[in-house]
Order: structure tokens, then sequence, then C-alpha cells
């Protein structure tokens, strides 16, 4: 016997006139951490009923972007294209529309499962991998990006790759996700685009001054990055552990000399 999965919170969307339940998660996981502002111009990748093109027009009321293979009925406020997201020509068709790069991408694109877990893990992961990738095309510097992803034994590689390319990344099941579900949201803000240096990046240094605290500094390509327990005039190889926009923090892995 099949399970019903019609529960609170798919009657509550025929209710508030929501396309899916899946506009609560949106809404819960904004309230959280505060993804979409308003005036924000977002851009939702593999959006197709539109349910949560509906939410970020409620959140932003800027320009709201959808993007699916599937035709998207039309929504109040709300441009869409149907075409494949990855698609260079999809990209410039949403920039062109925006007029310059926007502030949030989100996804709640799944595939199509087929009930085998590691082929639909997998395929889930390349779907995020995809979005990711889009993703940074899109954005601004200092961006935020939102994608479900289930999880496996590939999810922790996808979160990492996430983490090299945003300066702070969490992950979050919000209350409308089904208990029994897999699925998690990987709530990224803070894109580092344009910034010389990255999150696991290593580079040999020297410190070249000290900071109020005391610790080390060092310039690469004139940004500055802070390192824990050196002093000047030290040389070492340093992993870099989190980009700020106006500063790094690195770690000592190697000193030299």
């Amino acid at each position: 016997m099949v399970k019903d999965q019609r529960d609170h919170y798919y009657w509550k969307a025929k209710e508030d006139g929501y396309r899916a339940r899946s506009s609560y998660k949106l809404l819960q996981i904004n309230k959280k951490f505060n993804l979409i502002k308003k005036g924000d111009s977002v851009v939702d990748l593999g959006a197709a009923p539109g349910g949560w093109l509906q939410v970020a027009k409620e959140l932003s009321a800027g320009k709201i972007v959808g993007v699916d293979l599937q035709r998207i009925e039309p929504i109040s406020g709300v441009t869409t294209f149907q075409g494949d997201m990855t698609r260079d020509e999809t990209i410039d068709n949403i920039k062109e529309f925006l007029g310059g790069e926007a502030d949030v991408v989100i996804s709640d694109a799944s595939p199509n499962l087929s009930g085998a877990w590691d082929y639909d893990h997998a395929r889930s992961i390349d779907l995020a991998e995809s979005a990711l990738s889009t993703a940074e095309k899109l954005l601004k510097p200092r961006g935020n990006f939102l994608a479900k992803v289930f999880q496996g034994d590939m999810f922790n590689r996808y979160l990492e790759h996430v983490r090299k390319k945003f300066s702070r990344v969490k992950v979050h099941h919000p209350p409308a996700s089904r208990k029994e579900s897999a699925e998690v949201y990987v709530v990224a803000k803070d894109l580092l685009k344009g910034r010389p240096v990255k999150p696991g990046e290593i580079y040999d240094i020297k410190i070249t001054s000290l900071g109020k605290s005391g610790d080390g500094v060092a310039l690469i390509d004139g940004f500055a990055v802070i390192i824990k327990g050196t002093r000047l005039g030290d040389e070492v190889k340093v992993r870099i552990k989190d980009s700020k926009p106006h500063f790094a923090f690195g770690e000592v892995i190697e000193r030299n000399g």
C-alpha cells in the first residue's frame, strides 16, 4: 500500500495558494538564515512547478527568475525560462534580464527517483554540482546559494566543494521536510568570487607585519592573511582556513628554514 503523502504542509499549501508543500521549506530556511532580503534578485534553478518562486517573490519583491526544463505556469511578477540551467545561452538570458548578476541562487531540484538509493544519491549530487557551477556564474561577489541534496557517501565531498567557494556554509533539515526524508539543504553565504585567496588553498609566505593581537600577517596579492602563532620574519607554508571580504585566516602546515 502506497503511503499517503498529503500531510499537514500539503493541505496548508492548498489553503495558502502555494503550488507545492516545499514552499514552507524555503520560508523556514529563510527565517533562520536570512538568505533572501528585500530587493534581492533571485534565480531559482529547477523551479517547476513554482512554489519557491512564489515565496522568493514575497520575500524579495525584486527581480525573480525561474529556470526549468519543463514549462512553468506563469506567476505574476516572475520571469521564467524553459531550458537547461547549465547552458551558456540560458545563463546569458538570465543575466540580460537581471541587468547583471544575481544576489541569490536557490535550487530545490531533485532527480526522478528510481528507488535504487545509490543511483538516486549519485544523481542528486550531480544535479547539486550543476546548480553550484551555475550559481558561481550567476552570483555577485558575496552572493548567497541554497541547494537540496540527498545524504549519502558522496555528500561530504560536495559539501567541501561548497565550502571552498563560500565563507559561511551550513547544513539544515527544515521542519517542513518529512522526518523520514534523506534530503538536506546546503545553505551557503558570501561567495568568494573576486578574492585572491580561498579556503583550502596552500601558500608559501613570509610574515611581514604583526596584527593587533600579535599574530603574524602576510600579504598575498595585496590581500592580508592572518596566521596565528607566527612571528615577524617567519617563512611558513600555510593553508587558508577562512576568507572574509577584506582578510583571511591561515594555519601553519610547515615551517621553512
